[in-house]
């Protein structure tokens, strides 16, 4: 009879995910968490949204990559793990879960929970870890928290029946409908047992993170086991993985043996480090339950298991949600290609996309038989735009097609992946739409008065969805609050109408000339401004009409002898539409490409040439 092992719980230790939708105030609380246990540096000033370190989620307000810090409080530590909240970036989700006993579920206490809400949690409920709820933004003053602590309690009970979860077995022995509740505003810098408290600091919040997250319970005796769940690099060291031990412990100078998806092999451990504070402290040895880092282990990957290769104990690979939109990346091939970039060619941007696959796990990358085409598939239009940006920035050079969404085929039957779409609007702006989201065969599945706004969820294509962003904004005045996540797969729902409008395409090489886009300011807005190079088949405007023109930037006022009477008046423009990157890939239709370059991205056609493009669309 085999021996069983004992598990024995970590008093010192808590290891905790944050989890929340976009913009619940998430970072702007663990500045707060931060300062109340000291664990900010006295010598520099870091500012606000401390965890978002890089410049893109500075410049965007969101938490795209997943982050572990530690925070020492009352002789325990809390291995504090912030993850994205936006679905796109469920692959950072699903896999730093693995490291936590107990997730931190912040709530905004005016909007409640939201459709990304719903998907960070089902990924907690599905690792069984035990909740305590934060309602934040309670200074609001169109907050309702009666209605949304109601809200959150549907919300676990819909997801326990999903799941099919035991509601006391699988929490360890606690009711997850009687979730432990803490009022607080992120901004003012306090926690409240109750809105009614006159409480200024977070010291509740610290004190329930201890008492109502369990502490790690594990098998301290047993072999070593830890799996790899986030990977860094450092020029000295080579790949670092970072993991939590689930048993056993790990010593600097080990031998282990790791396991993975394609090969085992021995290793020597170089160096451990565990997270204090803000940043890394090397130390001797890690033991069960504990978050550290590892170095010398050669090329991990994501999902690799640490082991003792006397007695290996590998743990199955994360599971991830497969992608729901592709695109093909290519060699950038306009007139302009290799003006900016550093890195222009196919073996280039094949080595750069293949080595986002090493740490980012949600996306998938294939060869295509076209030579510099790559096909490269994600969860969503703002996942491969974060990568579109970051390339681009890294001086990367090439050109994408139009998302497209990934099709399976189930018992002979075509399948699409659904969206549950949420819209916030002023009331008076519902019926457009209502109107918009029929005709991308959206199917509402509520309607709800919350204040002087209406809350609208979707059921639609993802397909459906590409485009919608920008004409929502337009037909509600830039009101709505738009998000979606994704929501399984069904049946093909048929034919979605395609961009209702034409574009208006460049027939020369230049520099666009303020005279000749006076004269075309009634066709519709413009993409370019005066001076701007543009070349032939470039995507210079948008047509008012739905067929595509051809349009001269570059011709310039004739000179004539004659002088009359208003014929030097100044010309007067409407600034040029500027697009996200998003919104760009969101824009272009299957005839189309975004050319990306470090300093500029434009819209054009595949084919350049007008006369081309006129025999392609007869043939």
């Amino acid at each position: 009879m085999a021996e069983t092992k004992k598990l024995k719980p970590i008093e010192g230790i808590r290891n905790i995910a944050v989890i929340a939708h976009v913009d619940h105030g998430k970072t702007t609380l663990v500045d707060k968490l931060l300062k109340a246990t000291d664990s900010l540096p006295t010598h520099q000033d870091l500012g606000e949204c401390i965890l978002d370190s890089n410049d893109l989620e500075r410049e965007r307000g969101i938490t795209i990559l997943a982050k572990n810090i530690s925070l020492p409080y009352k002789g325990v530590k809390i291995n504090l793990i912030d993850t994205p909240g936006h679905a796109d970036f469920g692959g950072e989700v699903e896999r730093v879960l693995q490291m936590a006993d107990g997730v931190l579920l912040l709530v905004d206490a005016a909007e409640g929970p939201m459709p990304q809400t719903r998907f960070v949690l089902k990924k907690a409920f599905g690792h069984r870890l035990r909740p305590l709820v934060v309602i934040n933004k309670i200074d609001r003053p169109d907050s309702r928290l009666n209605e949304v602590v109601d809200e959150i309690g549907e919300l676990f009970l819909e997801l326990s029946e999903e799941l099919e979860l035991d509601t006391v077995a699988d929490f360890g022995g606690h009711d997850v409908l009687d979730f432990p509740i803490i009022y607080s505003s992120a901004t003012g810098g306090y926690a409240r047992l109750s809105p009614e408290d006159d409480n200024d600091n977070v010291t509740p919040l610290l004190d329930m993170m201890i008492d109502q997250i369990p502490p790690p319970n594990v098998e301290q005796d047993s072999p070593l086991q830890l799996q790899i769940t986030t990977l860094d690099y450092n020029d000295y060291v080579g790949r670092i993985g970072i993991g939590r031990v689930t048993k056993g412990s790990i010593e600097t100078g080990d031998k282990i043996l790791v396991c993975g998806r394609e090969e085992t092999r021995k290793e020597t451990v170089t160096d451990l480090f565990i997270f204090d504070k803000l940043g890394r402290t090397p130390i001797n040895k890690v033991t069960a339950g504990d978050i550290c880092a590892v170095t010398g282990i050669g090329n991990v990957e994501i999902g690799d298991t640490i082991t003792d290769p006397e007695a290996p104990d590998p743990l199955p690979l994360i599971d991830i949600d497969r992608p729901t939109i592709s695109m093909v990346f290519q060699v950038n091939d306009s007139p302009f290609a290799g003006q900016e970039g550093k890195f222009v060619t196919s073996r280039q941007l094949r080595d750069r996309l293949y080595k986002e696959l090493e740490s980012n796990v949600a996306l998938r990358v294939e060869n295509l038989p076209t030579s510099g085409s790559f096909e490269v598939s994600g969860r969503g239009t703002l996942h491969l735009g974060i990568l579109i940006e970051n390339m681009r920035r890294e001086n990367y050079e090439f050109q994408v097609g139009k998302p497209r969404p990934i099709f399976i085929e189930e018992n002979g039957k075509r399948k699409e992946p659904m969206e549950l779409l949420h819209v916030q609007t002023p009331e008076e702006s519902a019926g457009k739409v209502i109107e918009l989201a029929g005709s991308r065969k959206g199917e509402m599945a509520r309607y709800e008065l919350q204040g002087e706004r209406i809350l609208m969820q979707f059921k639609i294509p993802a397909r459906g969805l590409i485009g919608m962003g920008s004409r929502l904004m337009s037909l509600t005045a830039g009101e709505a609050i738009i998000c979606h996540n994704f929501d399984g797969y069904e049946a093909h729902k048929g034919n979605i109408p395609r961009r209702s409008t034409g574009v208006m395409v460049s027939s020369e090489r230049g520099k666009a000339v303020g005279y000749a886009l006076f004269n075309l300011k009634d066709r519709g807005p413009m993409f370019v401004a005066p001076g701007e190079p543009i070349y032939e088949g470039m995507i210079v405007g948008e047509h008012c009409k739905d067929d595509d023109i051809t349009v001269n930037l570059c011709r310039e006022k004739k000179m004539t002898n004659v002088r009359a009477a208003g014929s030097d008046k100044n010309i007067l423009l409407s600034p040029p539409r500027v697009m996200s990157i998003e919104e760009a890939l969101e824009y272009i239709e299957e005839d189309e490409l975004l050319e990306i370059t470090p300093g500029n991205y434009r819209l054009r056609k595949r084919v350049l040439n007008a006369k081309l493009r006129r025999k392609d669309k007869r043939d």
